[in-house]
């Protein structure tokens, strides 16, 4: 079956060299036995790849079976996955058949494999490596001949390195990775996505189908897109429900699409090139520098407020203490703006500030190292979540995979 064939086959919308890759190797990988690990950002449509795989497989007229491991409780996933006994536990009136056992023959699915418990992996690893499971509350070997494709939205490499994922279970599943790419990666598919989505409902609603003006299409375009094909969707859905007028302009689209991480930095990922990990690096550093020379900015304003007032007044310095204190932090000792030719003194131990003229080309010496700068946006982040990476890595607006990379390579714990 060619890729063509295949995404009109299972509703598969776009031309997207990376997304006709993914499908490729989906497809050269179905006649085997091996295990198929399958990653990508929540909304991407990682659940068509796993039945690609079984319909073009020996077992497509076997059981297919997908569950959602991070939706089942902790307490009962091993008798949802391997099956219990009756009076095995408070509730088992009766004795049940587990998915591993009800798939025999054909194909397990398992969706966001990296919530599974770790005692669950190691059920897990066994079934991988032998094809043997246990019941809860027997003590009877049972074998299943189930192929198993998994799936996860998170970057099972730091699990590992943070003790809440089997190194041995990773590379039993991760036999073929197959990376399904975010739709920031796919900007020639996202108009294609869009339209489809707004003759599909449409249909549903009975009402003309939405259109974009060139300048609407470019906002789609360079939109982020954080819930992927998920937000386009529904995004596309609140528009054909809510908009009276069919033809879409740029203000429209603006009005339904909430701000996206980082949407406030001056840069166009769609001209860029490259792993989503670039574009993650790009952002740090951008972000860097935007909040450098926001620092600047108020620096500037507080110079001229003291070149025109003075500093004696203590409601001046009332006013402007937390300016100060930030400059302080944020400059060291002595900080200086070459165009008012002032310096400001704030290392006495009264704390009070003091002004002197200096010569317009004197300069101070600063560092201005994007690395140190860098790093200490990391340590901010990491302290304001309490070392939480998940939340720090979103504040900072970069994937948890580059902030662990950044946090070895600056040495920070």
């Amino acid at each position: 079956m060619t890729i063509h064939e295949i995404k009109a086959r299972y509703g598969i919308i776009g031309n997207s060299p990376l997304l006709e890759h993914s499908i490729k190797v989906a497809s050269q990988v179905a006649p085997t036995e091996i295990s198929v690990l399958i990653s990508g950002e929540s909304g991407v449509g990682k659940e068509v790849f796993p039945q690609i795989i079984h319909h073009l497989s020996s077992r497509k007229h076997g059981p297919y079976i997908a569950v959602n491991c991070g939706a089942i409780p902790e307490g009962t996933i091993d008798s949802e996955l391997f099956g219990h006994e009756k009076g095995s536990f408070t509730g088992a009136h009766e004795a049940r058949k587990g998915y591993f056992e009800v798939a025999n023959g054909g194909t397990i699915f398992l969706d966001e494999v990296g919530e599974l418990p770790l005692s669950t992996q190691v059920r897990l690893l066994r079934v991988l490596e032998s094809g043997e499971f246990i019941k809860v509350g027997s003590s009877k070997v049972i074998k299943t001949d189930v192929r198993i494709v998994a799936a996860t939205n998170v970057d099972l490499s730091i699990a590992i390195s943070n003790g809440k994922f089997r190194e041995d279970l990773y590379y039993r599943l991760n036999t073929v990775p197959i990376r399904v790419p975010p739709l920031r990666d796919r900007p020639e598919d996202i108009h294609l996505l869009f339209r489809k989505f707004a003759s599909d409902f449409s249909e549903r609603y009975r009402v003309p189908a939405l259109s974009l003006d060139p300048e609407a299409q470019k906002i789609l375009v360079e939109y982020r897109w954080p819930g992927n094909i998920r937000q386009l969707k529904n995004f596309t859905e609140q528009m054909s429900i809510l908009e009276k007028t069919r033809e879409i302009n740029a203000d429209t689209v603006l009005k339904y699409l909430p701000p996206a991480p980082l949407s406030n930095l001056p840069m166009r990922l769609q001209e860029e090139h490259g792993t989503g990990n670039e574009y993650s690096e790009r952002e740090l550093l951008y972000k860097v520098l935007f909040e450098m020379k926001k620092d600047m900015h108020d620096m500037k304003l507080l110079i001229n407020d003291i070149i025109k007032h003075g500093v004696d007044d203590n409601s001046w310095k009332e006013h402007h203490a937390p300016m100060l204190e930030t400059i302080k932090s944020n400059s060291g000792a002595v900080s200086s703006v070459h165009d008012s030719g002032v310096m400001i003194h704030s290392s006495s131990p009264s704390g009070n500030v003091k002004v002197s003229p200096i010569d317009k080309h004197e300069e101070v010496e600063e560092s201005l190292s994007l690395e140190e700068k860098e790093k200490e946006f990391i340590q901010k982040a990491l302290q304001k979540h309490r070392g939480r990476r998940k939340l720090a890595a979103k504040e900072l607006g970069i994937s948890e995979r580059t902030l662990y990379r950044k946090m070895n390579e600056y040495d920070i714990h």
